[in-house]
């Protein structure tokens, strides 16, 4: 008796799979964007304009980041991906909405401080922007690293 072996084909449109890379690169821009403008953050309405447009933006870059992940970034078939793995993509999907309403949140706060320009409040959103960058950025290598291990397990290169 022969054993039958299964395997699935992933086909990609290119054209959707460039859309995902530059959707990709144009947020890790405006992450290092908002980055460098959080390291000099001063009380004038160029600084609060300019941080509230790049919030702004990254807001809604983040919500299309997040729908592509969750729609084509994360493993169809949970039966074939070993628990661990599993259970850490569930809770990395999970930080998906936490991170988007951070970000709203951070767009909120600046749109606040231009009724009162207080040097204060710049800079505290300075740093509550570092701080979600932080929190970003953890989570993106979480989500690599996470590929990673699950592409080297499917490969066998952990045997």
């Amino acid at each position: 008796m022969s054993a039958m072996i299964s395997t699935r084909t992933v086909t990609i449109n290119a054209a959707f799979l460039q859309e995902i890379k530059d959707v990709h690169q144009l947020l890790w821009e405006t992450l290092a964007s908002l980055r460098e403008l959080s390291e000099q953050p001063d009380a004038s309405n160029g600084f609060l304009r300019e941080f509230a447009r790049l919030l702004n933006n990254l807001r809604d870059q983040l919500a299309l980041h997040f729908s592509l992940e969750e729609a084509y970034g994360y493993f169809d078939d949970p039966v074939d991906v070993a628990p661990h793995v599993s259970q850490r993509a569930e809770t990395l999907r999970g930080q998906h909405q936490e991170l988007y309403v951070c970000a709203c949140e951070l767009v909120e706060r600046v749109e606040r401080a231009y009724d009162g320009r207080k040097w204060a409040d710049v800079t505290l959103l300075a740093g509550a922007y570092r701080e979600f960058h932080r929190q970003i950025v953890e989570h993106e290598e979480a989500e690599s690293e996470l590929i990673q291990e699950a592409y080297a397990s499917d490969l066998g290169v952990g045997d």
